[in-house]
């Protein structure tokens, strides 16, 4: 039986391969292990496998992984899901990175809510490249308008774009929606010299992401195996 540490390497060989032959270097893309509905011992034995960013989808979920795992000081802990503005408090408080702002509102309030004694929250713009109405995220054309209000915040860095394309079997679909999500992340570099992260592809899609010019693959299942379904606020 596949181990996770067995896993996480096959995943590493993959995104290298993958790189090299879009003659990319590998180390300028990050693997962020998505852990959500896994538990802490498995998060463990990725971080001793030597795994250091994690994903988490849930609030409460991801809290208690960051507080049971606090003497771990080199793990880095992103939110990647959708969030409440009843929740920003305990996000700014716990988590280093937000990848899934699409709301002023929410921005605003991490902001405010961001202690002062840590540094400044990372964060990422979600959009809703395929414009899929089921999906959060912002459409394209409204990037630039909503770039500029959180790089005003002052407890907020702006690191880059995250998007979730749809899921389809047409590849190239596919590889348009990642061509402009990738077009986006150009223009936006050109104004903030903060922006280095363009959150794309996941287990279907991550040769494609790679190739479109991702700096960060987000990948679960392939690493924790098979997720158990769970509802959590």
């Amino acid at each position: 039986m596949l181990t996770i540490a067995n896993r996480l390497q096959h995943a590493r060989d993959t995104i290298s391969s993958t790189a090299r032959n879009a003659g990319r270097d590998p180390n300028h893309i990050t693997l962020l292990a998505v852990s959500k509905t896994k538990p802490i011992s498995d998060v463990k034995e990725a971080f001793q496998a030597g795994q250091r960013c994690f994903g988490e989808n849930y609030v409460q979920e991801g809290v208690e992984k960051i507080q049971a795992l606090s003497d771990l000081s080199s793990i880095q802990w992103h939110f990647i899901g959708p969030l409440q503005s009843n929740k920003t408090r305990v996000v700014a408080e716990h988590f280093a990175w937000v990848q899934s702002l699409d709301r002023l509102k929410i921005a605003q309030r991490l902001s405010e809510q961001r202690p002062h004694n840590l540094p400044a929250l990372q964060v990422c713009i979600q959009v809703n490249i395929s414009e899929e109405e089921s999906k959060a995220g912002i459409v394209s054309d409204q990037v630039s308008a909503f770039a500029a209000q959180i790089a005003a915040l002052p407890r907020l860095c702006l690191r880059g774009l995250m998007a979730i394309p749809a899921a389809t079997q047409d590849e190239q679909a596919q590889a348009n929606a990642l061509a402009k999500m990738s077009a986006l992340f150009h223009q936006l570099q050109q104004r903030y010299s903060s922006v280095d992260t363009l959150s794309m592809g996941m287990s279907g899609d991550l040769q494609l992401a790679i190739h479109a010019g991702s700096t960060m693959v987000r990948i679960g299942t392939a690493i924790f195996g098979e997720r158990e379904k769970k509802a959590q606020p």
